[in-house]
């Protein structure tokens, strides 16, 4: 009989007719979830060597199904492995496989589980993989950016709110803003991964199982800290997955700001950096257009990963305990949500160390704006003028700028004194733009010394993940 003329001799013992052939498509989930073969092995593999510690198998039982299980991961691999929509999923698949291998051997294998807490073991094993590399694409941008920042220090750029000229900054000030979002969704990352790595293999369907398994063991043996600590919610349980996905939504987000940055900064309104070509395309019909393609689809992905998290959160809110069939629904938007989040890391750790900053356009547009209209507030204070009449005065000496299309910098010492007596001549070490980011000289701070020594401290703590 072929794989696919197989009906599931795994359940079926109960039932009096085939399934009809449109549900068996419809409830199957191997289309998908066969990308947990290897994680789904490892389980078995750590439940046969638990059995056979517990009397349950003898070593050569153990062994055989062993075996017996490397061969149908090496079939897999190599493509020989033919997978039946009639099996349902990656466990039933495997199971068959092993039996046809090596007999009647192959049935014990799943004394004492069920595919409940089997699949939920399977999900934790293949995510936390699944967070382990892509903590290390985070933190390989994050390296990039710090690099980055550090060389950049001390290019003047303007800093916005309501994207309207506020005070200057510097590029390197920026980008490291950039990683402090990436650091809180670092330890976000980290703190999901610790919730998921808890067993639940052994509780099998919900209440346990009547064999004296030895659930210290597989956990154990499949690096898990501890077992869960309760069998209903441990095959009900999928906190691990919204979680993750909360994650992935916030990293997104984060990046899709950055990514909104990045598109306004090539157009040639602002015209601050330059992408290379590799990470931009043509148009079919404009010659002159080059488009900041990577960034753009960074930022149309995160309403695809948004949208994952709502599935998920829509998926477990009315569920009784313990497993349901709706929980075959969960692993689509979670493994979508995971390669989405690869990929978008990769395509910005290969391109933010690439980016080139347009370091006198940036100045420039410094220029505009004024700027340094805070630091002549600060000023006035500083020689004991109220900040509210402070803040009037400089009020006024903007709209005489804006008249006279100059910038405060660019005003003589007469004109600014007609707005008040108490500035000096000095004033002109607050009024240029190294003088204003020189001056915010604290931790958090723009002046160029802060942004150096913030960047290595970045870089120095990221060599300790």
């Amino acid at each position: 009989m072929s794989q696919d003329e197989k009906t599931n001799q795994q359940w079926g013992g109960r039932f009096s007719e085939a399934t009809d052939a449109f549900v068996q498509r419809f409830t199957a989930s191997i289309q998908f979830d066969q990308r947990l073969y290897r994680h789904d092995i490892e389980g078995s593999i750590a439940h046969a060597t638990m059995l056979a510690s517990a009397g349950v198998l003898s070593n050569s039982e153990r062994d055989t199904i062993i075996d017996g299980l490397q061969a149908v991961r090496a079939d897999i691999e190599n493509g020989s492995m033919q997978w039946s929509i009639a099996l349902e999923d990656v466990h039933m698949n495997v199971e068959s496989a092993l039996t046809d291998k090596i007999g009647i051997t192959g049935k014990k294998l799943h004394t004492g589980r069920s595919r409940n807490d089997q699949v939920a073991t399977d999900i934790r094993l293949w995510l936390r993989e699944e967070i382990d590399l892509i903590g290390l694409e985070l933190t390989r941008l994050q390296r990039g950016l710090a690099t980055l920042a550090g060389d950049e220090a001390a290019t003047i750029m303007p800093g916005f709110t309501h994207l309207q000229t506020a005070q200057p900054v510097t590029f390197g000030h920026h980008l490291l803003a950039w990683n402090e979002m990436l650091e809180r969704d670092y330890g976000r990352l980290q703190d999901c991964r610790k919730r998921l790595n808890q067993s639940p293999l052994g509780a099998a369907a919900l209440a346990g199982t009547t064999y004296p398994i030895d659930r210290q063991l597989t956990a154990s043996l499949l690096n898990f800290d501890q077992p869960t600590r309760n069998s209903l919610d441990s095959v009900s349980d999928r906190d691990f997955a919204i979680e993750f996905c909360a994650f992935a939504s916030l990293l997104l987000t984060h990046m899709s700001r950055m990514s909104e940055e990045l598109i306004l900064w090539t157009s040639a309104q602002f015209n601050f950096i330059n992408l290379p070509d590799r990470f931009c395309t043509g148009s079919s019909i404009m010659p002159q257009k080059k488009n900041p393609d990577v960034p753009e689809l960074v930022r149309g992905k995160t309403g695809r990963v948004n949208g994952h998290l709502i599935s998920l959160l829509t998926l477990m809110k009315s569920q009784p305990l313990a497993y349901n069939k709706d929980n075959q629904e969960d692993k689509e938007p979670l493994f979508d949500s995971v390669d989405t989040v690869k990929d978008c890391l990769r395509a910005f750790a290969d391109m933010i160390p690439a980016l080139q900053a347009k370091r006198e356009v940036m100045l420039e547009a410094a220029r505009r704006g004024f700027s340094t209209a805070t630091d002549l507030a600060d000023y006035l204070v500083r020689k004991g003028v109220a900040f509210r009449d402070a803040h009037e005065i400089v009020g006024k000496s903007v709209a005489f700028g804006l008249q006279q299309e100059r910038d405060l910098s660019d005003m003589t010492l007469a004109e600014l004194r007609q707005f008040s007596e108490q500035i000096d001549a000095d004033v002109f070490e607050v009024l240029t733009l190294e003088g204003s980011v020189a001056a915010r000289d604290h931790i958090g701070g723009t002046a160029p010394a802060q942004v150096r020594a913030a960047a290595r401290a970045v870089l120095e703590g990221l060599k300790s993940r």
